[in-house]
């Protein structure tokens, strides 16, 4: 992969130099001190992955990524505040890395990057829609949306069901269905949002998913006939 790296401090960007040495199959393409000199290298070099600092003068890193769109090089974040996770991930980037960088931290970001990498194929393009980034107590975890069978709202929490287990989030079910793809996920209740294509039957005013059975509101009936393709 080719990579870049960039930092405003020297002996950081001298380290994650380092740490790349030590990775097979990483090229160094360039090192930048700011964003705006990144972005410059980026529409004059093939690019896959960035190792991003956030804290920054002119332009922050995060600054960077929203400006590059979905259209951009894979990102991991390498800074030294914690407190940026969140909104970081919510860009969908690789991995977060509070420094100091240690070498098996490194080396587990850059393995995430190169599945990814290779799951998007010749494109090789951050996809919006193949993941959600949501606080999982103290952490911040990846979850593929194909692996979500459905939300459930909880009074100020959402849980969103996967065939292994669940995962608490404090949010709205609003906000989950604006976040989940419209074309996989459909609200069925006030208090539900189904995968489409995990729904095994419907009967008597509910859905049966992964063996759980969820109420379907008179309000949702119709559109849920419709999406199913009901004859």
């Amino acid at each position: 992969m080719n990579i870049v790296i960039v930092d405003d401090n020297k002996i950081a960007r001298t380290t994650l130099k380092q740490l790349a040495s030590r990775v097979k199959d990483l090229v160094v393409v360039a090192e930048c001190e700011n964003a705006i000199d990144a972005r410059d290298v980026l529409q004059n070099e093939p690019v896959d992955l960035l190792l991003l600092d956030i804290e920054m003068p002119e332009m922050s890193g995060l600054e960077l990524t929203r400006d590059l769109g979905t259209k951009r090089p894979l990102i991991i974040f390498t800074t030294s505040r914690k407190d940026y996770a969140v909104e970081a991930f919510e860009l969908n980037v690789v991995d977060y890395i509070v420094k100091p960088v240690t070498l098996s931290r490194f080396i587990q970001a850059i393995d995430k990057a190169r599945d990814i990498r290779q799951s998007d194929g010749e494109e090789m393009k951050v996809s919006t829609d193949a993941f959600l980034f949501i606080r999982d107590s103290s952490v911040v975890r990846r979850l593929s949306i194909e692996d979500i069978l459905y939300a459930e709202a909880m009074g100020d929490y959402v849980k969103l069901h996967t065939s292994q287990k669940f995962y608490a989030v404090h949010t709205t079910l609003k906000a989950v269905e604006e976040r989940l793809p419209s074309n996989q996920f459909l609200r069925i209740h006030r208090s539900f949002i189904a995968a489409l294509s995990r729904i095994d039957t419907i009967q008597d005013g509910a859905v049966v998913v992964n063996g759980k059975s969820l109420p379907v509101a008179d309000a949702y009936r119709a559109g849920l006939n419709k999406r199913m393709n009901i004859l």
